[in-house]
């Protein structure tokens, strides 16, 4: 349990990062608001800060409430598609440049953290895009080869390597990105709340967004605390989007995502992951895999949790499908279950919208939060600032 209220993850209790935030005092006027304090909002109050702009971050809970604080933690390259289908959707000016900077991206988010010492339980042993089935390895190959093609640093790896990477036979390959790794995703989303307010940035916990209206040149986000007061608004709210902005959530589905987390297991099973990656299989419903620092298994698939960690369908699902990956654990138990929201686009590839002058919201990360949110992130406050600057020289 944490001092804001029940827990919402197994992240929520076991991040060393601290909870961060400030009441809002009332009425603010700032350069830019953002309004939630996930990896998107805050990664773009950070870099927004370092670049002078005054930003000010609206946390309806408190920090990591919504999805980030309920991810899986996999900090993987790349997007949804492979590398020839983006460039397909995007063509060959765009395509490119999209790759490689969601290519890169890992390497982005543990500068951060190496940068900031984020306290988020790191590693860069890379994750594991596994094959559920024989078929599995077409797909996986074809990836292979597209990012062998860009010089990524990438391994397509027998059925024999996976099992010695895992500690079980169930898989038939996988590829393994040597780019990637896994964090603890509330650490993270805690660590860049504290590097944020470091920069000069001011993060409020605790105050709803209520309305959005212009007001000359300038917006204003009416919240049950005061109002703000800003030339540039961003709505960081991806799946957790409301009704703010009217119609916004209809360009986007949401699915859902449970997770269940074992008791550190002891030294006998060291052979499980042993390198702490992060493994998803290719079914059609992906289940997810980790082990945390403290030794738990942490596995997910898609969905709502039914019924509490120790009892229901999720519990019963769990235990059955980690009997089959790991027999040797023997009967199992689990610590707690939780679920979240993915925002999934019907071509699978995120975006930034303009909503309006001086309004932008990052939306559709289908499943790459933590990556797509720091990249975004970066993105947005990077045009922000310019837009400021040329105003100022214009004076």
């Amino acid at each position: 349990m944490t001092g804001h209220g029940p827990s919402i993850s197994l992240w929520d209790n076991s991040a060393e990062e601290p909870e961060s935030g400030v009441p809002m005092p009332g009425d603010v006027v700032t350069d830019l608001a953002i309004v939630g304090g996930g990896y998107t909002g805050l990664a773009t109050a950070l870099y927004a800060a370092g670049k002078g702009v005054r930003a000010h971050v609206l946390e309806a809970k408190r920090i990591g409430y919504g999805g980030s604080g309920r991810n899986v933690g996999l900090v993987n390259a790349g997007v949804w598609y492979p590398p020839a289908k983006v460039r397909k959707l995007l063509g060959d000016t765009y395509g490119p440049r999209f790759i490689e900077r969601f290519g890169n991206a890992p390497g982005q988010v543990f500068d951060l953290i190496e940068t900031h010492q984020m306290r988020c339980e790191v590693t860069r042993t890379g994750t594991i895009h596994a094959a559920h089935a024989a078929r599995g390895m077409h797909g996986l190959r074809e990836r292979y080869d597209e990012w062998q093609r860009l010089g990524a640093p990438v391994e397509l790896l027998s059925r024999e390597a996976v099992a010695e990477r895992t500690g079980t036979w169930a898989f038939h390959g996988g590829l393994l990105d040597h780019r990637a790794g896994t964090v603890n995703p509330m650490g993270y989303v805690r660590g860049l709340a504290r590097a944020a307010q470091g920069a000069g940035a001011v993060v409020h916990t605790g105050v709803t967004a209520t309305a959005l209206r212009r007001d000359g040149e300038a917006w204003v986000v009416e919240t049950d605390r005061g109002t703000v007061r800003a030339r540039h608004v961003v709505l960081a709210t991806n799946a957790y989007t409301d009704g703010l902005w009217p119609g916004l959530r209809d360009i986007f589905t949401t699915i859902e995502f449970f997770q269940l987390a074992t008791p550190p297991l002891g030294a006998e099973m060291a052979h499980v992951l042993p390198g702490r990656q992060g493994v998803w299989d290719t079914g059609t419903i992906m289940t997810s895999l980790r082990r945390d620092a403290a030794g738990r298994m942490v596995l997910g698939s898609m969905g709502p949790v039914m019924g509490a960690a120790g009892r229901g369908l999720s519990r019963r699902w769990a235990a059955k499908r980690l009997e089959r990956l790991f027999p040797e654990l023997g009967k199992v138990t689990f610590e707690a279950a939780w679920h979240g929201q993915i925002a999934m686009t019907p071509d699978h590839l995120p975006r930034i919208i303009r909503l309006a002058p001086g309004v932008l919201t990052p939306i559709g990360y289908n499943g790459r939060g933590i990556t797509t949110g720091t990249v975004f992130g970066q993105c947005m406050a990077e045009l922000i600032a310019g837009v400021i600057r040329r105003r100022c020289r214009c004076r």
